[in-house]
């Protein structure tokens, strides 16, 4: 099989427990560091699957890399090559496949919340599950791209996530790890502690959430990548 494509975007947002599930199915993978300076291929037909990881930085910003990332998810769909997206990693999807990202009415940090929506695209990736409580550290949100279906919402953030045939974008972080927690926290100590918004939480709240949430979340992760490595090009 070829490798699955995991693109970083920045040093501490690397794929988690992501890397973990296909690791323990023996699914080969390649992590792309944009943050480090590596190119974004043109070719999606060089991997199996196109993964987009989260970032402080806006899709909307005029970095080098944004341009060529939006081609390749582009071209990825036009060949049946599925792609999924993590928070930042969402909002490209988003806009790569004509939606908008603009900014969300509130921050979002911490643990909170998500209500899986009734359409078939929502029980085809999430089966029975009808709520979870998911990982949260944004301040924008996407459109729905054409043809999408939204398949998570909450009442902080409208999107949360959409699904595009085998496509499958999150604003939300379900590949979060308590060690990636733990340095989230601290790189974000700055951000939590200047925000007003009632859904930043408190460093303190979000550990204690780890104990609280993060098994669950898991297993929510599970189904939703397995659902997604059955697209894989083989």
């Amino acid at each position: 099989m070829k490798p699955v494509a995991v693109f970083r975007h920045t040093s501490t947002e690397g794929p988690g427990y992501f890397a973990t599930y296909l690791d323990a199915h023996h699914i080969p993978w390649r992590l792309i560091g944009v943050d480090a300076g590596a190119a974004v291929p043109a070719d999606p037909h060089a991997f199996s699957g196109l993964v987009f990881m989260g970032g402080p930085m806006s899709v909307n910003d005029d970095l080098p890399w944004i341009a060529p990332v939006l081609r390749l998810i582009r071209s990825g769909v036009a060949a049946e090559v599925p792609v999924l997206g993590h928070c930042l990693g969402s909002q490209l999807m988003s806009k790569a496949l004509g939606g908008v990202v603009t900014r969300n009415r509130v921050t979002e940090i911490g643990w909170g919340e998500v209500t899986v929506c009734e359409s078939p695209a929502a029980q085809s990736w999430l089966g029975k599950t009808r709520a979870f409580t998911a990982f949260h550290w944004h301040g924008e949100t996407f459109s729905l791209p054409p043809g999408a279906e939204r398949v998570l919402t909450n009442g902080n953030c409208e999107n949360q996530a959409f699904a595009l045939g085998r496509h499958f974008a999150m604003q939300c972080h379900v590949e979060m790890t308590s060690e990636m927690i733990d340095v989230w926290c601290g790189s974000g100590a700055d951000e939590i502690a200047a925000s007003d918004s009632p859904a930043v939480q408190s460093a303190a709240a979000i550990k204690v959430g780890v104990t609280n949430y993060l098994a669950a979340m898991r297993r929510v992760a599970d189904g939703i990548y397995a659902h997604w490595i059955e697209g894989l090009k083989k």
